[in-house]
Parts: C-alpha cells; structure tokens; sequence
C-alpha cells in the first residue's frame, strides 16, 4: 500500500500547532485528481494532469480536517481570483510542492486570516535571493537554514492570510519577514503571526486572531 504521509514532516508540523488552527498534509499520489468534487473540478478543467493531482490531494486533506471541524464532505472550491472558497464561519489555505499537499483551516470566530506554504528543503538559488530578500532580510539570512527558501515559503505564507482582508497583490519586498521574532509586517501595515517547521520540507504557517 502506498504511504499517504510522510512521518517526519508529521512530527514536525506538530510545531505548528495554534489553539485554533488545524493543519495536516499528504503525499500526492496518483489518482488523487479524481478527489476533485464536481463543484471543484470545473475551474481546473484546463488544467494538465500533474496540477488537478495536486489539487485533489490538497482538498483530501482540507476535507480530513473540516471533518474534524463538523463540516464533513464540503466541497472547497476556487474562486475567480485562485483562492480556495470555505464553508461559512471557516477560513483556510491550501499549498503544495511536486510531493506534498498540506492544508490549514480555522474558525473566523477564533482566527481572522490563516496562509500556509510548503517548499523542499533546499537553498534558494542564489540568483533569486535578491528579488525574494529586502537589505534587511540578507543582513539577517546568514543566521537561519535554508535561510532564503524560508523568507520565499514565509512570504506566500503571509500573502495567503492577508489577501482575502486586503485583496491587494504584494511583491516579495512588500513584506518584511524576521524568522527569530516568528513575525512578519506587510507594507499596510498589517503584523502577521508566523509559525514554522524544518523536515524534508519547510513549512511556514501565517495566521491574524480574530479581534476580541
């Protein structure tokens, strides 16, 4: 039988528990595309093969957790602008790289915006450090592994949570991230919280609370 999980990523993610937030992953496996439900598959119609697998292995996981969450088999579809669309009273964020879908979802009651990103492992390439990285971020980079991948995972982390608020596009250098303060300020203004974990992957959780 084929792994659907990568055990060390689950023990790593486990950093990334917040009281509020639920996250998991899956190895995308064939045959994940047919996961895709009727009212989700019509946006990747167009859409190669590799991309509906991802797709449908990411919302295999975001239902696992809206089951947790009493929502058990909705449908998360796509909107027009590429995000993914929750039950009422619940917010999320889909991701994936070539081998590993992930998912994190969250009540608005408790969370107001939730953004997750996964990458490989690996060191950013050189040549792309300077348009992902602002002065400051490279005067800091030296201090953390993988240290340029994590500001790239860290940003679309971030972007996720705030572009349902702020429907706004951001560059790389319209966020400024500090991986030791878990924190990150987006050039509104806005303070995102950040939670992060190292395996085979790196995985960067971006979440608000909800005001009280």
């Amino acid at each position: 039988m084929t792994a659907t999980v990568d055990s060390s990523l689950q023990s790593a993610m486990e950093a990334l528990a917040i009281p509020g937030i639920i996250v998991g992953h899956r190895l995308i496996s064939v045959g994940d595309e047919h996961a895709l439900m009727p009212a989700e598959a019509g946006t990747f119609a167009g859409s190669v093969v590799k991309v509906r697998r991802a797709s449908g292995a990411a919302r295999i996981v975001a239902r696992a957790l809206l089951a947790q969450s009493g929502h058990a088999g909705c449908a998360v579809p796509r909107s027009a602008a590429g995000d993914p669309i929750w039950p009422a009273g619940i917010i999320g964020s889909l991701a994936h790289d070539a081998r590993v879908a992930v998912a994190a979802i969250a009540t608005q009651r408790e969370i107001a915006a939730v953004g997750i990103d996964i990458e490989p492992a690996e060191d950013l390439p050189a040549e792309l450090l300077e348009m992902v990285a602002t002065p400051g971020e490279r005067r800091r980079i030296d201090d953390q592994p993988y240290g340029g991948r994590l500001l790239f995972v860290a940003k679309e982390a971030v972007y996720k949570a705030v572009y349902p608020l702020d429907r706004t596009f951001l560059e790389h250098h319209d966020v400024e991230v500090s991986i030791s303060a878990r924190k990150a300020v987006v050039r509104n203004g806005r303070e995102v919280a950040l939670r992060y974990c190292i395996s085979s992957h790196l995985v960067v959780l971006a979440f608000l609370p909800a005001a009280r």
